[in-house]
């Protein structure tokens, strides 16, 4: 059933049992009210808004502050209101003026512009957002020739575990490989989760290198009963 709340606008609840108000606008439409923190007493104007080589027509109650416009304009646009800049006539608008009483009438046009501070953040955080999908997809990179590395490692280990003799050179050309691979990744300048992801791939090098070390030394003493132990120095990698 509906009825006239007291706010002079015709309210009736769906079937959740919600209140809907709806409000007559000029040429005795009847249509939902909307929820945009924005009043809708008086009569409504259409606004033409020109924002760059876009354009909008804004409705809104013609007793609106320019204050009460930016909530509109922010749902088209997508601009919050604090990083938008209201002109008419040439003169930038403050939030507490009324649109009827600096002129704006039905079809008046008022031009938005973006707060150049606010694109400014906006640009550096494109810029943030993109080095660190730059260092992603470096450590990525770096990720893949270490896979293919670490098995060369297992590989090299099999055989030493067999006890076959492996040559010198192998474990001096392996770990030079890796080494080059660590230089990569040190050469990254990571944030946030890259950082992290690049601290991961530092560590896999290493115990790599260590592995090689190791079995480098049993290869060129199989007969020792003796548990080898090496401790590599990483002084000049960052890894945290």
């Amino acid at each position: 059933m509906s009825k006239w709340n007291s706010k002079g606008n015709v309210a009736e609840r769906n079937g959740r049992n919600e209140e809907i108000e709806w409000e007559m606008r000029p040429g005795g439409m009847l249509v939902q009210k909307r929820d945009d923190g924005v009043s809708s007493s008086g009569p409504m104007i259409k606004i033409k808004l020109s924002h760059g080589s876009y354009q909008h027509d804004i409705s809104v109650p013609a007793h609106s502050t320019f204050g009460d416009l930016k909530k509109v304009v922010a749902q088209e646009t997508g601009l919050e209101p604090k990083e938008q800049r209201l002109l008419f006539r040439g003169k930038e608008k403050d939030d507490d003026e009324h649109l009827h009483m600096v002129g704006v009438k039905d079809m008046s046009k008022v031009i938005l512009l973006e707060d150049p501070a606010s694109k400014e953040r906006k640009l550096e955080e494109m810029k943030t957002d993109q080095r660190i999908a730059d260092a992603w997809k470096a450590v990525a990179r770096v990720r893949a020739e270490v896979d293919k590395l670490s098995e060369k490692v297992s590989a090299l280990e099999e055989k030493v575990q067999r006890g076959t003799k492996v040559a010198e050179n192998e474990f001096v050309v392996l770990t030079e490989m890796l080494m080059i691979q660590l230089l990569k990744l040190d050469s990254i300048e990571a944030e946030g989760d890259a950082k992290v992801q690049r601290r991961i791939e530092v560590r896999r090098v290493q115990n790599c290198v260590e592995t090689v070390d190791v079995l480098k030394v049993r290869n060129s003493n199989p007969f020792s009963s003796k548990r080898v132990a090496v401790t590599t120095q990483w002084e000049t990698f960052e890894t945290g």
